[in-house]
């Protein structure tokens, strides 16, 4: 069986992080209240506090370095355009921003394959020709022990690039499903209201619109021994569903979040999570205001073997 957490992830320090007016557009999320000409100065502050945390906790971070050209405001958030698993394998995504599409640099993906070991590259970027999207996993959340792929549909997330990429991965079952927050907007990605861990599961299910669907979802964690934890609309705007599980060189499990994901849980909630894994918590800043997403969004997670 695959793990579900990783020991390695990589991170992309920002040079020119700030509001993406292109990423607006479909990103309920981001805020435009405060000024943005310091946003790199607060983005990298935070991320470089960020690194620290993980570090101290004896996570594996790979961090490397964005470049100023071409201008890549989001480049903080990788996950969004490649994943790794553990077969080998690099899938590069297809992004609905064109200045998104531009954080797919030849340069990243050298600078890792002289470090692990890349079998295969399968670049689905040739989509966004076609105006078809599928935005790595921010688009996906994955179970990767019990072979399920989440996916909440919305104009960053097409059913024509999920359809092709169970053609690549046809061990996983694809579960797709309409959310929206409470203005009624669809939720631009599936992880700001799930992150699925080991052995639970993190979930905003009164965003999901219809009643079979989040029934449906709800009985497929259950049944894969993810037990959910619900949160709140409120919750999820505090991005209480965007975090990640990954494990440390001792083997110890930690759940990774923003300060405010943590600020919004109840005790009860934060009870039910203590049990279950550690916690590491790090403010964020405009990362989440003017960027629109958060932890989670900060982490590709790295599956390939290191090279000997």
């Amino acid at each position: 069986m695959e793990e579900q957490c990783t020991s390695h992830i990589l991170m992309i320090k920002p040079v020119a992080f700030g509001f993406n007016e292109e990423t607006a557009l479909s990103n309920a999320f981001m805020q435009k209240e405060k000024p943005s000409d310091s946003a790199q100065k607060d983005a990298l502050i935070h991320f470089n506090t960020f690194i620290d945390k993980l570090r101290a906790v004896d996570i594996n971070v790979t961090v490397i370095e964005d470049t100023p050209l071409p201008k890549t405001p989001d480049s903080i958030f990788p996950n969004n355009w490649i994943s790794f698993h553990a077969d080998g394998r690099v899938i590069l995504y297809p992004m609905e921003a064109p200045n998104r599409r531009l954080e797919r640099k030849e340069r990243i993906l050298s600078h890792l394959s002289s470090i692990f070991e890349i079998k295969k590259i399968v670049d689905l970027s040739h989509f966004e020709n076609e105006g078809h999207f599928l935005e790595g996993t921010g688009s996906l959340v994955l179970d990767r022990s019990s072979k399920v792929a989440y996916a909440c549909l919305s104009s960053r997330t097409g059913t024509v690039v999920l359809d092709y990429w169970q053609n690549i991965f046809p061990e996983y079952q694809i579960i797709n499903f309409h959310a929206s927050d409470r203005n009624g907007v669809s939720i631009y990605h599936t992880n700001v209201m799930m992150c699925v861990a080991d052995d639970f599961a993190v979930i905003c299910a009164e965003a999901i619109v219809k009643d079979i669907e989040r029934d449906l979802v709800i009985k497929m964690l259950k049944k894969n021994g993810k037990e959910p934890l619900l949160i709140s609309l409120n919750q999820m705007s505090a991005f209480a569903g965007n975090m990640l599980q990954v494990l440390n060189n001792k083997g110890d499990k930690v759940l990774v979040m923003s300060q405010s994901a943590h600020d919004s849980f109840t005790d009860i909630q934060l009870s039910f999570l203590n049990a279950k894994t550690e916690i590491l918590t790090a403010e964020l800043g405009l990362i989440e205001t003017l960027g629109g997403g958060s932890a989670r969004c900060m982490m590709a997670e790295l599956f390939l073997k290191k090279k000997m």
